[in-house]
């Protein structure tokens, strides 16, 4: 997944090359996200992870998705040619992430949570990664952005030669349509989604910006530029503690219970992180990886019970369904920070977050009382 963030991690040296203003940038990362949504929302209606073997599908996806990111180093000199290239590396990241969780899944009934509590670490992990490289790289761009790609390349290839398919493996499904809708008219996952829903609506804009406000707010007190790229990634690096810790809970208290948590932490640093702004960089970062932390250990709990609680013979495509609506509202939430940082200030535009986690714990714990939950982590709600 490392290409996801490739270009926002080394966005100050495309905006200077390019001479891109704020929302040029912007663009590079919500490219991604568009294309993302695509790729999911085609996945889905063709139910591509049901019906074809999962495990070439994901290294198929990987390979073309650092091709792509490749392709945007050597070759993209402007936003036009930059942004198809980003959106193609989205389409085929949609053939990574939500398979993957199908794939965990037939190999766990038991510790579900954990076990894609770890696949999301290792998602967040990936996404880190540009920063690190960013930090220790080779301080041009364009090679650094080609690494990213060799390593996405060899995640797929991973996937092909040492993964298989899990005990609970259920058989290739025939396509079927009507699937997709099918998938919100189930009262438990549509709950679940609501509440991965309000997740979402802070996530991928934190993850997006939150780097990008600490090299500002760093720049303005004088620190290490290179300190403020080694922050992006330990700020986002630190979710991968998160998704583990929530996972080993959720698995033993209950999976509502812990997303509730979860989202009531990382909506309460949405109201203090941006109001830092400037302040000292070692309380913004302290409050930046409780907030990195947070933000996403509640994640994978979200995918564990879609999984438990839909059609077996279509886990792919419940996935994908839940992942494309959430990534489509991703955008509203990065271009609302995007425009509420210059127009009010970082304090107003991460605030501006907090009402996605209030909805997602109302949500969870609707579904907490509900019948359907006795069929979460075997009855712990």
């Amino acid at each position: 997944m490392s290409p996801w963030f490739s270009a926002a991690a080394v966005v100050p040296a495309i905006s200077a090359e390019w001479r891109l203003s704020t929302g040029g940038a912007a663009w590079l990362t919500l490219a991604v996200q568009l294309g993302f949504v695509a790729g999911t929302l085609a996945s889905a209606i063709g139910n591509l992870p049901d019906v074809f073997p999962t495990r070439r599908f994901i290294a198929a996806c990987a390979v073309l998705a650092a091709a792509s990111n490749a392709l945007f180093a050597a070759a993209a000199h402007g936003l036009p040619l930059a942004i198809a290239l980003r959106f193609a590396t989205g389409v085929f990241l949609a053939g990574v992430y939500p398979p993957a969780m199908k794939v965990l899944a037939t190999w766990f009934r038991r510790g579900r949570g954990l076990a894609l509590g770890v696949l999301i670490a290792s998602l967040t992990l990936g996404k880190a990664v540009p920063y690190l490289v960013n930090a220790v790289g080779t301080g041009r761009w364009r090679t650094d952005v080609l690494w990213i790609s060799i390593l996405a390349a060899a995640g797929g290839l991973v996937v092909l030669l040492f993964v298989g398919d899990g005990p609970h493996a259920t058989p290739v499904a025939p396509f079927d349509p009507r699937q997709m809708g099918r998938v919100f008219s189930n009262r438990g996952v549509r709950l679940a989604a609501f509440g991965y829903f309000g997740h979402m609506w802070e996530l991928y804009a934190m993850w997006t910006w939150a780097p990008i406000m600490i090299r500002e707010s760093f720049a303005k007190t004088g620190a290490p530029a290179s300190l403020a790229s080694f922050a992006g990634f330990v700020v986002i690096g630190a979710g991968a503690i998160g998704c583990i810790g929530a996972g080993l809970a959720a698995d033993r208290v209950g999976r509502t219970l812990v997303t509730s948590w979860a989202m009531g932490v990382s909506g309460a640093c949405c109201l203090v992180a941006g109001f830092l702004f400037g302040a000292s960089p070692a309380l913004l970062l302290a409050v930046a990886i409780v907030w990195g932390a947070s933000v996403v250990a509640d994640s994978a709990q979200f995918s564990a019970a879609v999984t438990e609680l839909c059609d077996p013979l279509y886990i792919g495509t419940a996935l994908t369904v839940q992942t494309c609506a959430g990534f489509l509202l991703t955008n509203v939430s990065i271009a609302l920070v995007s425009y509420l940082s210059g127009a009010a200030g970082w304090g107003i535009a991460f605030a501006a977050l907090a009402p996605g986690p209030v909805f997602g714990v109302i949500s969870m714990l609707r579904l907490r009382a509900l019948p359907e939950a006795a069929r979460i982590a075997q009855g712990k709600r």
